[in-house]
């Protein structure tokens, strides 16, 4: 199902959904069963087994999270699907996230170099210029050498990191 081409379009908003654990790619096959779009953010890593075997495994980036673009009058179809607990938002009403951000997150999972950061973000605060995430702000940070950019999702207080061209970042006045 091609979802650019609803009628509404305009109308909807990209929202974080609270999952029960571990139960992240069951809900988004539940979702597509209801055509809702929905977006999981996912990275892969190597895990070493018991025996010692290694293997390869593809984990949700944010545990318990994935997002839905949805209408205010698709939350039911959302909020009905096995697994999921509640659109993430305040007492009345989901909060809505920035399509930057989503596409920042899209774009870092497609090349394979996004990954999960649980540190406190210290650092300078800098733009993405140029591009599919142009506009979006984060953090710098140093990792393994390379320098990182950090996309801080305060709604769900969860972060991702991703390596970015120093020349496409420009550094915001603290």
């Amino acid at each position: 199902m091609n979802y650019t081409d609803h009628p509404h379009e305009a109308d909807r908003n990209w929202y974080a959904v609270f999952t029960v654990p571990q139960h992240e790619k069951t809900v988004v096959k539940h979702l597509d069963l209801r055509a809702v779009e929905s977006f999981l953010p996912t990275y892969e890593t190597t895990r070493v087994w018991k025996n010692r075997q290694k293997m390869r495994v593809v984990l949700p980036l944010f545990p318990t999270y994935l997002f839905v673009h949805i209408s205010s009058r698709e939350r039911a179809r959302v909020l009905e699907s096995p697994g999921v607990l509640q659109i993430v938002g305040n007492r009345s009403e989901p909060s809505a996230l920035a399509d930057s951000e989503i596409e920042f997150l899209r774009t870092g999972c497609r090349k394979g170099r996004i990954e999960t950061y649980h540190e406190l973000v210290i650092g300078r605060k800098a733009r993405i210029m140029s591009g599919p995430m142009e506009g979006v702000q984060g953090t710098l940070v140093r990792k393994n050498g390379c320098t990182k950019f950090v996309l801080s999702l305060e709604l769900i207080n969860q972060h991702a990191a991703i390596q970015v061209d120093a020349d496409n970042l420009e550094s915001l006045a603290i």
